[in-house]
This record gives structure tokens, C-alpha cells and sequence, in this order.
């Protein structure tokens, strides 16, 4: 296999059906989720924490509901790990908007906002579940409404079967 710029942070990189997916550990954990384009070759995991987290990986693309149990590396403040578990309890097909999360935190929806941006572990912590109140929001610290992070954020929405999801301040769906 190739050595790609770039792919030699990764301890492992899978395909994904939205492009690829990057994998870091570090100590024996997992650092860091990535999403990818498409033109990442895959990579082999490089150790046994690599390798656990690329099965499981392929496991959820493959299955919506299935349930990660990695060993993750501490990331985040309190602030948003709060944040982060919060959206952890959001179930698939599932949406809950910045504000409703801001509220039951009694913070502000921007906060939660850049909590989601500073998700370390996507799809692990379901981020994608988190919406604007007036349409799809941003995804992965972008909001490019036609660009690749939205184009996954919009994948994983449909994916956990959110695709007939009508947002209740428009007549149509998020989904172009």
C-alpha cells in the first residue's frame, strides 16, 4: 500500500461509504476519530486498540444500532464532556437541537455548539444528532452547507434512520 501524506498520524484508516475513516490511539487507547475524503487509501491497524476500533467502526456502518465499547483517551472539559454525554443519550434516529441540549444544561446553544466541534470521538459520540433550530446546523466545526462534513453529517442522519425526518419548523425534509 502506498504511504499517503497526512496518513502516517493514523494508526488505521478504513473506507466508510462517505469516504474513509482515520483512526488514532495513543497508550493504549483511542485518540482520535477522523473523517476522511475518499482519496485516503486504507491502512492497516498498527496495534490492537487500532484494530478494535476499525471493527467496530465497520460494525456501525454496517449496523446503526450497534453500540461502541472502546477505550477512549481522555479528552474535553468538564464543560464538554457534559456536553458529550448528553448526546450520547440521544437516540438513534434522533435529533435534538443545540437549544434543547443548551437548556437542559442551562447553558447556551453556541457552547454546545463548539462542544460538538470539539468532539474528538464522532460516532462514538453521535454529534450528528445535534441540529440547528432553523434547519441541519453544522457538522465537525464546518458549516459549508454543501460541503463534505455536512454531506456526512446528512449520511449518518439517514444511515440511523432519520431519513423521513421532518424538522417541525419546515414543511420538508433536511435532506436535499
Amino acid at each position: 500500500m502506498n504511504t499517503q501524506q497526512g496518513s502516517d498520524i493514523f494508526s488505521a484508516i478504513i473506507a466508510a461509504p462517505f469516504g474513509a475513516m482515520g483512526i488514532r490511539t495513543e497508550d493504549g487507547r483511542l485518540r482520535e476519530l477522523v473523517y476522511l475524503p475518499a482519496h485516503y487509501q486504507e491502512k492497516s491497524a498498527q496495534d490492537a486498540v487500532a484494530e478494535q476500533a476499525a471493527v467496530q467502526v465497520a460494525r456501525y456502518f454496517d449496523d446503526p444500532d450497534f453500540r461502541f465499547d472502546l477505550p477512549l483517551k481522555e479528552a474535553g472539559s468538564a464543560f464538554q464532556r457534559r456536553v458529550w454525554d448528553t448526546i450520547c443519550a440521544i437516540p438513534r434516529g434522533s435529533v435534538r437541537t443545540y437549544g434543547e441540549i443548551a437548556k437542559q444544561l442551562e447553558s447556551a446553544p453556541r457552547a454546545v455548539g463548539q462542544a460538538c466541534g470539539a468532539n474528538w470521538f464522532p460516532l462514538v459520540i453521535p454529534c450528528h444528532r445535534v441540529t440547528a433550530s432553523g434547519g441541519l446546523g453544522g457538522f465537525s466545526s464546518s458549516d459549508d452547507e454543501h460541503g463534505f462534513q455536512l454531506g456526512i453529517k446528512r449520511w449518518l442522519l439517514r444511515h440511523e434512520g432519520a431519513l423521513a425526518l421532518e424538522m417541525p419548523w419546515q414543511q420538508q425534509s433536511i435532506f436535499p
